[in-house]
């Protein structure tokens, strides 16, 4: 490796999270694990919202988007791990360590639009029901979705492109199980205030506005719900929001974890282990949110089993 030179990196260092050996198996079949159940699980989802027509709504169009954007951030990260745990060999290419910055940053900023989006058809759900499938109609959904992976894409685009400019002269070991990129520019030995000013500032504008814009939602949704005379109308309200809030909890309280973590210890392993929280488990504890949480859900996966049972 030439250091100093942009275009001499050949390969990064992951150090993952233990480099005791016996811990190895253990990790392997952890993580193999999770990222089986977390593939199943969404296309699980997908599958059942495609194949019942009962679930053929904006709520559930949103939901199977989402279910696809965990299969594929659960993907960007953990193959290659195993990857390297099986073969023994920790490094990782320049450009693969881009591809893995650019697509880790983009999924999760997709996840953070896409539970905005849910928010808000459910506010409108809620809150203007007679208005619901002429407000949500099929072209604002897709817009929705459309906006939500330009903005993704052209985020991560300038987050890579900005990297691109470094020169790496230091150990380039990076402490973590994938190529995060506030860990890499750890690494740089050239002036990083652009990459570090643009992190901040995206992470303001896509982690406060769209958690401001899930909050308005749902005070205005508890408002309309506690104006219900029928018990059995705020049960059903709270029934079909309850699954959209815990994945949300989920999903911010892990990221705030993960910055805290980070912002309080110097230890790379506890971040590692924080990390996974949001990289791996919530994505894989999703399908099961929606799916024992959510009443059409079970009965459309009730009605896909008997299809299924009947077809043997």
């Amino acid at each position: 490796m030439e250091a100093g030179n942009k275009t001499g990196i050949l390969e990064f260092l992951l150090l993952g999270f233990s480099e005791d050996p016996e811990l190895q198996p253990f990790i392997f079949g952890l993580f193999l694990s999770m990222y089986l159940i977390t593939v199943l699980g969404n296309l699980l989802i997908m599958l059942v919202i495609s194949s019942d027509s009962h679930l053929h709504t904006p709520m559930y169009f949103f939901l199977s988007n989402l279910s696809f954007v965990d299969i594929c951030f659960s993907t960007t990260i953990v193959p290659k791990m195993l990857v390297s745990i099986h073969t023994e060999n920790k490094a990782i290419s320049y450009m693969n360590c881009l591809t893995q910055v650019y697509f880790s940053m983009f999924f999760p900023i997709l996840d953070t639009l896409l539970l905005t989006a849910m928010a808000y058809d459910r506010f409108v759900a809620i809150c203007h029901p007679l208005h619901y499938m002429v407000i949500m109609n099929p072209r604002l959904c897709g817009s929705l979705v459309f906006i939500t992976w330009f903005i993704g894409i052209m985020t991560s685009l300038l987050h890579v492109c900005l990297m691109m400019h470094l020169s790496f002269c230091k150990d380039l070991e990076i402490p973590h199980f994938f190529c995060e990129l506030t860990q890499i520019l750890k690494l740089a030995c050239s002036d990083i205030f652009l990459n570090s000013t643009l992190i901040y500032f995206m992470t303001g504008v896509l982690g406060v506005f769209p958690l401001w814009g899930i909050l308005f939602s749902y005070s205005r949704i508890v408002s309309s719900i506690k104006k219900m005379s029928s018990s059995g109308g705020k049960q059903k309200a709270f029934s079909t929001c309850g699954s959209h809030l815990l994945v949300i909890s989920l999903f911010y309280g892990t990221g705030v974890g993960v910055y805290f973590t980070s912002a309080v210890t110097h230890s790379s392993e506890k971040v590692s282990v924080a990390s996974v929280m949001y990289t791996v488990v919530t994505p894989m504890l999703n399908p099961f949110i929606y799916s024992l949480r959510n009443k059409d859900v079970k009965g459309a996966l009730g009605r896909l089993f008997s299809r299924v049972a009947s077809c043997l």
